[in-house]
């Protein structure tokens, strides 16, 4: 997938000057966390994730241990949910752009596959109707995210129900990446899966915390046979996750409330820098974001988007996530504000605006 291709991990952040490509938070360091894991007995941990964080993160949303599988990221998430519910014979519906995994492992599995296309002249939001019409008798899965990456759109509470009411009336099941969630910019929608049992909810602490070395994630479900299914997935791919990552991740999640209101903060400060240059760069045109940490502006014809991306690169040293990661033209590109330093944002944007001089 070019999005892992050209990655920064994979070109070296060496190589990388001003990184406005990633999709989360700046990470964390372990020594801030102030985590003692000395004691840690290295040993094989619960197949669903051990008993306290499956429970610390349940709680809030009024669900059981019962109803959480903890995986390795959410992509491993994603990967099982895909090779657990569709064959070649189903029909998917999947949000488009979107995180390639979403998309890529159905391709694998060879399921039919039709768009949920969020469109720059809709704003980004589904269009219920044309979902409506395009649901098939042989539909198994519909496959969406909020708020979403790369647009930064986020689905109010009765799109998310529209959503699920279309779950329930075709029974199939409705899958909704909530990576994003506590970065909503007003109050998060209700966790997905707390509202059927049709519906399936992926998280993890990589995007939201800043914790993506942990590959920490989980399933949640109130479904207990799909969660069975998932279990068997999952001891098929990796058994169980690092009793290592499992612990820091629940000791860090008993005092998430010292950490989240600071990358809230941050964020909102970096979002108002990214909102300020979009309205002074009238090169670049947007549907300003309603959550997360990722924007997707697209040039206004009449540049060379191939040049803009080579001159952005070499003479500036700045990195963007174009287009073609999401399947979608190169006019747009995807621009990640949470992760860099203020001060790396600031020249990064203002890079982007020289590398449209320097080519007329």
């Amino acid at each position: 997938m070019p999005i892992e291709i050209e990655s920064p991990e994979q070109m070296g952040y060496d190589n990388v000057r001003y990184n406005l490509t990633e999709s989360s938070v700046s990470d964390q360091v372990l020594q801030t966390l102030d985590i003692s894991i000395s004691n840690l007995k290295l040993a094989y941990s619960d197949h669903s994730g051990i008993i306290e964080l499956r429970k610390i993160i349940a709680e809030p949303h009024k669900l059981t241990a019962e109803d959480i599988l903890i995986t390795q990221g959410a992509a491993s998430a994603l990967f099982i949910v895909a090779t657990s519910l569709l064959t070649k014979e189903d029909h998917l519906l999947v949000m488009h752009p979107n995180y390639a995994t979403n998309i890529e492992t159905p391709k694998a599995i060879g399921c039919e596959i039709d768009f949920i296309k969020l469109k720059f002249e809709n704003k980004f939001k589904p269009d219920f109707e044309i979902i409506k019409s395009q649901i098939k008798p042989n539909t198994k899965l519909i496959s969406i995210t909020t708020p979403h990456n790369p647009t930064g759109m986020t689905l109010t509470e009765e799109e998310l129900m529209q959503f699920v009411e279309l779950a329930e009336a075709h029974n199939c099941f409705l899958l909704v990446d909530e990576t994003y969630r506590e970065l909503a910019f007003n109050t998060p929608t209700r966790l997905a899966a707390c509202l059927s049992s049709k519906v399936i909810s992926v998280s993890s602490l990589s995007k939201a915390y800043g914790l993506p070395g942990l590959r920490i994630g989980w399933l949640v479900t109130k479904n207990q046979k799909l969660q069975e299914l998932f279990l068997a997935a999952k001891e098929q791919i990796f058994v169980t996750n690092s009793v290592l990552d499992e612990t820091i991740a629940f000791k860090f999640l008993q005092k998430q409330e010292s950490f989240l209101p600071h990358i809230q903060e941050r964020n909102k400060q970096h979002f108002d820098i990214v909102k300020k240059f979009m309205k002074a760069e009238k090169r670049l045109e947007w549907i300003e974001p309603t959550g997360g940490v990722v924007c997707y502006p697209r040039i206004v014809p009449m540049v060379s988007v191939e040049l803009f991306y080579q001159t952005l690169n070499n003479m500036y040293f700045t990195y963007v996530g174009p287009g073609h990661w999401f399947d979608m033209n190169k006019e747009f590109f995807r621009i990640g504000y949470g992760w860099p330093t203020t001060a790396d944002l600031k020249v990064g944007l203002a890079n982007i605006s020289q590398a449209l001089n320097a080519i007329g």
